[in-house]
């Protein structure tokens, strides 16, 4: 299996998570505008959250990706699909459509160069964009499926803090999520030493565990978690 073919196959698993999606919504569409850019679509799972927007940018460095989301939304004239990775002159046009925010959902630890990466998103946003992430957390975590992923890395809130500092964005937000999935995490990439896992897996997590955990986060953020969300805006 190709690692293309690896990443939509493991995007079709997750967009059977509902709950999960949703849970990431209520935390992500708050903050992002009206002219929204996706950085790495893939197959489109969050792309159908943002089609109430007023222009929709999805990228991803995979054709095929690129070429599956346009089939699965053909009939929305306000989205707009191009192959370009963030440090390319393709990704450096979008400034010219003036996107307020810039959505990138599990794609910031699959790019060797995040600093670039994080400053070209900035450089197409307008003054005082906002740059929404969602990354996977602790390199204590790091293990076989984060291989198979293709992830270069894991982040703290740390991590985050001087990254955002490195790039001259001002952080608005940063706290954990999932902190259940960060013991499910490491025991199947520390024990299991799994390397994908099972629809069965995400199925139970999401109609079992997601409903009351994403609730109970919400009343307070856990002090880990397996990902972390932030929000970033441009000075």
């Amino acid at each position: 299996m190709t690692s293309s073919t690896f990443v939509i196959e493991d995007q079709r698993r997750m967009a059977r998570a509902a709950n999960y999606l949703a849970w990431q919504s209520r935390l992500i569409l708050p903050e992002l505008g009206h002219r929204v850019v996706e950085v790495g679509c893939g197959v489109g799972n969050f792309t159908n959250k943002l089609l109430d927007r007023e222009l929709v940018l999805t990228t991803d460095v995979e054709p095929a990706c690129i070429e599956r989301l346009c089939q699965r939304y053909a009939d929305q004239p306000q989205l707009h699909a191009f192959v370009a990775e963030p440090v390319s002159e393709a990704f450096a046009g979008l400034a010219r459509f003036r996107p307020d925010s810039c959505v990138c959902t599990n794609v910031l630890e699959h790019i060797q160069d995040d600093r670039a990466a994080l400053h070209a998103m900035a450089a197409i946003l307008q003054p005082h964009g906002r740059i929404v992430l969602w990354v996977p957390a602790f390199q204590a975590l790091f293990g076989p499926l984060d291989r198979q992923l293709q992830h270069f890395r894991r982040y703290r809130r740390r991590d985050m803090t001087r990254l955002a500092e490195a790039t001259g964005l001002r952080i608005i937000k940063t706290h954990y999520v999932n902190a259940v999935g960060f013991g499910l995490w490491w025991a199947s990439t520390h024990l299991l030493r799994q390397q994908s896992l099972t629809g069965i897996q995400i199925a139970i997590f999401d109609r079992l565990v997601v409903p009351w955990l994403s609730a109970l986060e919400t009343m307070a953020p856990p002090p880990f978690g397996q990902s972390l969300f932030a929000v970033l805006e441009k000075r």
